[in-house]
């Protein structure tokens, strides 16, 4: 569907609309020598030289190929053209203290917001956005905590979350973003052994990497207890990071997200094992009206949205 602009024109397309040779500074100019009527007046308004405007004042009519000013001793005259252009003009003007007022606003919040969120999400998606959210937001220091176990925004510990569990209890707000896709996946060589030995139709004879003791309660963990049936898994880590790194390594299967393993260059034994996750943003309830807090919520939701089916999607298996 093509966006539309609030003048109900197409925005696709639209700076084909724009003269060539157009430059904002030209519009205010030219406000400005017809409000006062004269270049000395707009010069004192604008605290540029007469030569300058003047300068400007050609290179916009030039631009729009339209007399703008009749000019005659006493001052500048609008023309018929000029005079018919001055209430756009004045809608770009209003435009640009509007965007003015955002950009001065967004510069001023400041304070520390603590974000806890996994560490696959810190790394993968988070990090690499944080430059533009910074620029956005030079103020706003963010500190992130990606050890979610010990993590409880009941007791404070953050003041917003990006997780995959929904919490039960405490005062928090929370919104479901997106899924985080999961499949079984393992090394091209780990692949090509498996399928020689002819039993590629189960997994008996196959070596799992799975989480520890700690961490049983996560659905991954609770998928690979139930395929062992009593046997040992092959190895146990305490890492997303650690998991995906052994099972490159040939040392077994791994349930990983899609979006992960695949962009790793792992082979897809299994796309969809029904183990795939909700991703929620929580949010201490008496936080939702704090201007930094939904800054970084803002920020986390719009980056869930873009990368939602990087994060949900699969495998063709």
């Amino acid at each position: 569907m093509e966006k539309i602009n609030e003048l109900g024109k197409p925005i696709s397309g639209f700076e084909k609309q724009m003269p060539r040779g157009w430059v904002w500074d030209d519009t205010r100019t030219f406000l400005a020598v017809a409000r006062h009527g004269t270049l000395s007046g707009a010069a004192a308004e604008l605290h540029l030289g007469i030569a300058t405007l003047s300068r400007r004042i050609e290179r916009l009519e030039k631009a729009l190929k339209l007399p703008l000013f009749v000019r005659q001793q006493s001052g500048y005259q609008l023309t018929e053209e000029g005079a018919g252009l001055i209430e756009k003009a004045e809608a770009l003007e209003a435009a640009a203290a509007a965007f003015a007022s955002g950009v001065s606003r967004a510069s001023q919040l400041s304070g520390r917001v603590r974000l806890a969120t996994a560490e696959n999400l810190a790394t993968a998606l988070i990090l690499p956005a944080l430059p533009d959210f910074h620029a956005q937001y030079p103020g706003i220091r963010l500190e992130m905590v990606t050890d979610i176990t010990t993590v409880n925004l009941h007791r404070r510990d953050a003041d917003l979350a990006l997780r995959m569990v929904k919490p039960e209890r405490g005062n928090v707000t929370l919104r479901r973003l997106g899924t985080m896709g999961f499949g079984l996946y393992a090394s091209h060589g780990y692949v090509t052994q498996r399928e020689a030995r002819h039993d590629a139709g189960n997994y008996d004879s196959d070596a799992f990497i799975t989480w520890g003791e700690t961490q049983a309660h996560l659905p991954a963990a609770q998928w690979v207890e139930r395929i062992l049936q009593g046997r040992e898994p092959a190895l146990t880590t305490t890492s997303l990071a650690t998991q995906l790194t052994a099972a490159k390594a040939g040392l077994g299967i791994a349930v990983l997200p899609h979006f992960l393993a695949l962009e790793a260059g792992l082979v897809c034994v299994a796309a969809d094992i029904g183990v795939d996750q909700p991703i929620y943003l929580v949010i201490q309830t008496d936080l939702t009206q704090s201007g930094r807090t939904r800054a970084v919520a803002d920020f986390l939701a719009e980056l869930v949205a873009n990368n939602r089916q990087r994060l949900s999607g699969r495998c063709s298996r």
